[in-house]
């Protein structure tokens, strides 16, 4: 999904669109939330089959999203306490967690005491 979004915005694309699923349903909701993102939309094509149509963000032709990368992967999954996660230095940006309270950004996961998964880094 992340590498979807960071390919559709290098080519200055309105929107991308991927297969559901409720994980990445609430990552992109909170790339939508904290302004990354214009808006997302889930559509239903076969019964039972979802897709999410993510549209992008653009200001001056820049893309609202600078980075973007994938910190736990499929072969070493990166898990961290709530004193663990840190900040990004010298980057307006937000990292990513899934906690057991649902998808956080790192300062709300830090404000619930709550670790988790560290998924990726948005700026």
């Amino acid at each position: 999904m992340l590498t979807r979004i960071r390919n559709a915005s290098m080519r200055r694309q309105k929107s991308t669109q991927m297969p559901h699923s409720n994980f990445k349903e609430g990552v992109v909701a909170l790339l939508a939330k904290h302004g990354y993102v214009l808006k997302f939309e889930v559509n239903e094509i076969v019964k039972g089959r979802k897709t999410i149509k993510i549209y992008l963000k653009y200001a001056n032709g820049k893309s609202a999203i600078e980075g973007l990368k994938k910190i736990s992967k499929s072969g070493q999954r990166i898990y961290s306490g709530a004193r663990g996660i840190q900040r990004i230095g010298g980057k307006r940006g937000m990292i990513v967690v899934s906690t057991s309270k649902g998808i956080l950004p790192h300062w709300e996961a830090r404000k619930q005491k709550a670790g988790g998964e560290v998924v990726c880094v948005v700026y």
